[in-house]
């Protein structure tokens, strides 16, 4: 990802607190020389110094099959994004885009049914836990969850390498800057409105 100097983030701890709230992310490999992507929801851990990316895909995706043939592979995710028009500009310029994003490379591999079982249990404690009545591993009938088990493969990547952006107008001044906010504002765009708050909070 080409990432200029003015919005690259290097803070490894507040690159994972993006991928945890943005954690619906992109999952792309090569089959035959062709890139193919999956769009699903991945966990973040950490285990000692190492970063480990773990998600599962329906065993009818093919895509789980190259994950024994790269050697690389890479996860997009993505945060909130708009259109800057540049008319929000006090001079002459041109419009951009503004937006958050972390790639993430690693080493893939299939886990085992024990290692699976594990994933998913982290995966409903991650999104159920805090509902009303939460559907986690425990409250499931072990007869439905051994019939999804079958149809679906686990996988944990390893990280290689983080690349974030986050490009929020740093390079505007500030009256600039805080029409963009005002204007995002004014959207009717939900993700319009999250962007400007999130510009809100970043140090310039």
């Amino acid at each position: 990802m080409y990432v200029p100097k003015m919005f690259k983030v290097s803070d490894i701890q507040e690159i994972k607190e993006f991928v945890q709230q943005h954690s619906f992310g992109t999952l792309v490999t090569i089959q035959k020389g062709r890139p193919i992507a999956t769009h699903i929801p991945l966990v973040l851990d950490q285990e000692g110094d190492d970063l480990f990316i773990t998600g599962h895909m329906a065993l009818g995706n093919p895509q789980w099959r190259t994950l024994h043939e790269c050697d690389e592979v890479l996860v997009m995710y993505q945060g909130p994004h708009a259109y800057i028009s540049s008319s929000w500009y006090g001079h002459e310029n041109v419009p951009t885009w503004n937006y958050q994003a972390v790639h993430m490379y690693g080493k893939p591999q299939i886990l085992e049914k024990e290692e699976l079982k594990i994933v998913m249990k982290n995966l409903l404690k991650k999104y159920e836990s805090q509902r009303e009545n939460p559907v986690l591993w425990e409250t499931v009938s072990p007869e439905l969850l051994e019939k999804e088990l079958k149809g679906i493969v686990g996988f944990k990547i390893k990280v290689t390498e983080v690349q974030a952006a986050y490009k929020l107008s740093q390079n505007r001044n500030d009256e600039d800057y805080k029409n963009i906010m005002k204007k995002l504002n004014e959207e009717k765009d939900a993700t319009a409105l999250e962007l400007s708050s999130v510009m809100k909070d970043i140090k310039r």
